[in-house]
């Protein structure tokens, strides 16, 4: 075989198949070993990996983006790590890393955060397909159709929240929804719903708390004279504002500016913490620590 039939009949790197691989589970000698040695075994290619030691927990985590040609299969890669898994106490997800995760966005009235992301997920900025918009109103309908992602009005009062809750629960798994993002939607979420989405629902809100309560916030912190305007992306529990945090963002303000300048920041801020929030979720970048989060960003 001459040198240039050769080259024509390798494989190309770029048919190779893409996977990420994250776990954490607890912390002691030979785990990074067994994995490495593991992806080695079956021919698969590290491309980056990540790792971080909690002493505080005594927990390790660990994120590892390979690829692999046929015949390696993601069913073939899942099945035969289990029993690395099961031997170090694993909590483990191995996913393609090409696959966008499907999310379901609520709004209410500020659609600040909602445009934002409809929009980084045209443009491919997000790794996302935005499966719907959810709200109790519907200011957005309009916005959402203009990019073809599907609207649902869910009212919520007093006396129908369960029902609208379980309408939600419902959207998520018939669009097999694998992520909820609450972008500035202002309703309380049940404890049980919260628990059934568990590790699956990001919110936004600014960084004043506990400080500024209620309404107006922004116009709260003017007239105390706060200088750092800011955002705080979470995990939504049962604990009202106060699941693991994931990303925050600030700002700096002067003396000068007016209420309404005040907001136009929060609404940037809030739109650049919650973005980025939701691509290190979506890219599987985030482990949960307990109350805190690792994010391998």
């Amino acid at each position: 075989m001459n040198e240039q039939s050769a080259v024509a009949s390798a494989p190309r790197a770029d048919r190779a198949e893409q996977y990420v691989l994250t776990l954490s589970c607890p912390d002691k000698q030979g785990i990074v070993h067994a994995v490495s040695s593991y992806l080695f075994m079956t021919g698969c290619n590290i491309e980056d990996s990540q790792q971080f030691g909690d002493h505080d927990t005594g927990l390790f985590f660990m994120r590892v983006h390979f690829s692999a040609g046929a015949p390696v299969t993601l069913d073939k890669l899942r099945a035969s790590f289990a029993a690395i898994g099961d031997s170090f106490q694993m909590d483990w997800q191995l996913h393609r890393a090409d696959d966008r995760m499907r999310v379901v966005l609520l709004v209410s009235k500020f659609g600040h955060c909602l445009n934002d992301l409809l929009f980084r997920s045209r443009i491919g900025a997000l790794p996302v397909e935005i499966a719907a918009v959810v709200s109790n109103h519907t200011d957005f309908a309009e916005l959402a159709a203009s990019y073809d992602v599907p609207f649902h009005h869910i009212p919520v009062t007093r006396d129908t929240k369960s029902e609208a809750e379980a309408r939600l629960l419902e959207i998520v798994r018939e669009e097999n929804v694998e992520l909820v993002v609450l972008a500035r939607y202002m309703q309380v979420l049940s404890d049980d719903l919260c628990k059934q989405l568990s590790g699956r629902i990001i919110n936004i809100h600014h960084s004043f708390l506990p400080s500024f309560k209620g309404a107006r916030p922004y116009h709260q912190a003017h007239a105390r004279g706060v200088k750092l305007i800011g955002a705080t992306a979470h995990y939504v529990t049962a604990d009202l504002d106060e699941g693991p945090i994931i990303e925050q963002e600030v700002e700096r303000v002067g003396h000068g500016v007016t209420p309404d300048q005040l907001v136009a920041v929060g609404r940037d801020v809030e739109c650049q913490a919650l973005a980025r929030a939701v691509k290190w979720h979506a890219e599987r970048r985030i482990l949960l620590n307990g109350h805190r989060t690792v994010v391998f960003a």
